[in-house]
């Protein structure tokens, strides 16, 4: 779910407008944390930022792991600012952009979960953020969709149909589409290497069971989600294979 949707259930909600359905999607959407990362975490973080953090529920999950951080939030949807101080111990409202010079020092993580996909050039951002925000040795976790997911595919193979949605791969509000190569040429691009890589979407049966049937050519049909951690690096990027993991359901 964007924030533009997000905002559109909030206006609907003030009109009286807003069906069950609608406020579900969106409680789900803000009070999750992304534990799927947790195998790309470093193994110490002092100063952690992530930019587009919803409610800061990721922020609160991540200072159960390191207690001594001070967590950082910068969001776009003002409607959530109160729900981010809670669980942040810095919230920002506003564009990244804009408001990089507010944060003050620098990070030794950095989290772009959902973003990049939502910006007119998700390089340029991608820049921006590590350049004047990344320590040295510092890592950066980003998570883009993959367009090229049996759910696009297919319709668009067999059915010629390629329809828009309020959520998910094909989110209305998305203006960037990633496949494996340009997720990876998008880490480099920015001076970054992929360190390590996780593929989300294979984690239901029925999925799993596809992906054992077809000996894993199949795995990158049923990826949902690409989320790469990396780091800065001093020239030109030689990026090594990348073994992606598979994410496992996580309670």
């Amino acid at each position: 779910m964007s924030l533009e949707t997000a905002k559109r259930i909030e206006m609907g909600d003030m009109q009286g407008h807003r069906g069950p359905t609608q406020v579900s999607a969106a409680k789900d959407y803000y009070s999750r944390s992304r534990r799927e990362i947790r195998s790309l975490l470093p193994s110490r973080a002092s100063r952690i930022l992530e930019v587009g953090p919803g409610a800061g529920f990721t922020l609160l999950w991540l200072k159960s792991i390191y207690p001594d951080a001070t967590t950082f939030g910068v969001e776009l949807n003002q409607a959530l600012e109160a729900d981010l101080r809670e669980h942040a111990d810095v919230a920002i409202i506003g564009d990244i952009d804009e408001l990089i010079s507010r944060v003050g020092s620098k990070f030794d993580l950095i989290l772009l979960l959902d973003v990049l996909e939502h910006v007119p050039d998700p390089t340029r951002t991608l820049q921006a953020i590590t350049r004047k925000l990344l320590m040295d040795g510092g890592r950066v976790i980003v998570s883009v969709p993959n367009i090229a997911h049996l759910s696009v595919t297919v319709p668009l193979l067999f059915q010629r149909r390629f329809a828009y949605t309020d959520s998910g791969i094909l989110d209305r509000t998305h203006l960037r589409f990633f496949v494996e190569d340009t997720a990876v040429k998008l880490f480099n691009d920015s001076n970054l290497v992929v360190k390590d890589g996780l593929i989300t979407g294979l984690e239901g049966p029925k999925s799993m069971m596809l992906d054992r049937l077809t000996l894993g050519l199949l795995t990158h049909h049923l990826a949902k989600q690409y989320i790469m951690a990396g780091e800065l690096t001093g020239g030109p990027v030689a990026q090594p294979r990348i073994n992606w993991k598979k994410s496992r359901l996580i309670s």
